[in-house]
């Protein structure tokens, strides 16, 4: 029994035409007491107009209702190779997108993706600003939670002081089972489980259960997915299934 509490990470880019994310909202309905940090991603990013288009303003209202939700917008960052200015502006257009109305289209931090694993001095200046800029964003709700997505565990420096969440493995099933993948993980990751996330992808439908057990004894936020392609673009059919697993007490 691992009698730990996860949550679902989730990277939600998929356009919501009417009743598209209908699976999602069925599984936080059901399930009031799972927490659902969501990614947002209008446009690999939060779009060029000043509030996202109609479809996805609605989904956003309707996602800011829950209590078990948390949304956070995507930013894409290029392994500090794109601009820091036009980092900042992502940030600043999230942000601001809170204070239009009574809040419903808040974000409540962000998810920088392609960051960076292996260390230099000049990217951790570049995420440390971009972490700061969030913490101090008026508009952002919440936490303002800072997630950092190198999709591998990072170089020990970028723990310090490092943001709220690292996802530190992001790929599919069969490298998540590699010796090496497994040893780097034991070596470097320098987070506590709550500061660590996994997206497991192409996941065996017999294995789900006991990696989702394994993943939550790991890490505070997860997602896994049966699909073979296509990851964040679908719910699948394995989505009531991994939902149901980190649920599960047990």
């Amino acid at each position: 029994m691992s009698g730990l509490k996860s949550s679902v990470l989730l990277p939600l880019y998929i356009y919501p035409l009417p009743k598209a994310w209908d699976p999602l909202y069925s599984a936080i309905e059901s399930h009031p007491t799972l927490d659902f940090t969501i990614i947002i991603n209008p446009n690999s990013g939060p779009g060029k107009t000043a509030l996202p288009d109609e479809d996805y303003s609605r989904e956003i209202v309707r996602l800011n209702q829950y209590p078990n939700v948390y949304l956070v917008g995507y930013v894409r960052v290029d392994w500090c190779k794109r601009d820091l200015e036009k980092v900042c502006l992502d940030i600043d257009k999230y942000a601001a997108w809170g204070k239009h109305g009574n809040g419903e289209f808040a974000m409540k931090g962000i998810f920088f993706d392609e960051s960076p694993n292996q260390f230099k001095e000049k990217r951790k200046v570049f995420m440390d600003a971009a972490d700061e800029r969030v913490k101090n964003a008026d508009g952002l709700g919440g936490w303002r939670l800072t997630i950092h997505n190198p999709g591998t565990v990072p170089d020990t420096e970028y723990a310090n002081p490092g943001p709220d969440l690292t996802t530190v493995f992001e790929t599919e099933y069969k490298h998540f089972k590699d010796p090496e993948v497994q040893q780097r993980l034991t070596n470097l990751l320098r987070y506590d489980r709550d500061r660590c996330s996994y997206m497991v992808l192409s996941v065996p439908k017999s294995d789900v259960p006991d990696l989702v057990r394994e993943l939550k004894r790991r890490a505070k936020y997860i997602y896994v997915s049966e699909s073979k392609r296509g990851w964040y673009e679908k719910f699948g059919e394995g989505w009531d299934r991994f939902i149901e697993a980190v649920a599960s007490d047990c």
